[in-house]
């Protein structure tokens, strides 16, 4: 089998459902749901999170997300952005079931306004209480190992530490502790939040993370199509270098043409 075909047939798992993509998008910030759909199409994702207190799903008197994205082509991931504590989180997911029949969701429970950091006692709280009514949690969390494991224990499908802080665009401040989360992790770990631009996606999967989230990186990107194309290629392409393996760093230099039988 080639580099390519090997490429091509890798995929993800994450609470039973495959993936071939391992870019996940957002649906908020953009200029119209039907921009989103053509950065959905550009990207190749095949997750989109949606922010169930902020996208319109229901209300057929004012632009619908689903006119435009099929939940039947694409999954949609409902998150509880906006959720302060535990209980406004639960209960937003309990409704989203309700209404639409979702299991798999991504969990946010925010610290403050400030910083968007996740409050991760109430994180852990809801994950728990989550798993146990049925939900499979995919966990927005610290970059701390430690907290990264007691989510995983509590239940979480998938580990999401955040990169810098939602929207900042700062890329991944601390390789060291996702690269530490990878290793530790027996579910899949996505990194969601803090994204800029394509060389982060990259890093990202260069560091093993199974998957990368992102939404302001595209939205707001001067050229959010293109943008969405060039996040697609990076994830591919971080995944490859990742799976191939660097070559070790050295002090010095090394030359490529080996000196020896020089004339």
């Amino acid at each position: 089998m080639s580099a390519q075909d090997t490429t091509v047939a890798e995929t993800w798992t994450v609470a039973g459902r495959t993936f071939r993509s391992r870019l996940i998008i957002g649906t908020g910030k953009y200029k119209s749901y039907e921009e989103n759909a053509r950065a959905l199409e550009a990207s190749g994702a095949e997750i989109v999170t949606v922010a169930l207190r902020r996208v319109n799903l229901s209300n057929p008197d004012e632009p619908m997300l689903v006119d435009h994205i099929d939940p039947k082509k694409v999954v949609f991931l409902p998150n509880t952005a906006g959720c302060y504590t535990a209980e406004d989180a639960m209960r937003t997911l309990r409704l989203a079931r309700e209404a639409g029949g979702w299991s798999l969701v991504k969990l946010e429970v925010l610290g403050d306004r400030k910083t968007l950091y996740p409050d991760m006692i109430e994180t852990l709280r809801a994950t728990e209480v989550l798993t146990k009514d049925g939900f499979d949690v995919m966990v927005y969390c610290s970059d701390d190992p430690l907290m990264a494991k007691r989510c995983e224990d509590a239940g979480a499908v998938a580990i999401m530490p955040g990169a810098a802080p939602i929207g900042s665009g700062l890329g991944i401040q601390n390789r060291i502790n996702v690269r530490l989360i990878v290793e530790q992790s027996k579910v899949p770990v996505l990194v969601d939040a803090g994204v800029g631009t394509a060389s982060d996606a990259t890093i990202a999967m260069e560091l093993g993370c199974d998957a990368v989230l992102m939404n302001t990186a595209i939205a707001e990107a001067k050229d959010p199509i293109r943008m969405a194309r060039a996040m697609k290629h990076a994830v591919i392409a971080g995944r490859d270098a990742y799976l191939a393996g660097r070559m070790a760093k050295k002090q010095y230099a090394d030359p490529s043409s080996p000196l020896a039988g020089l004339i």
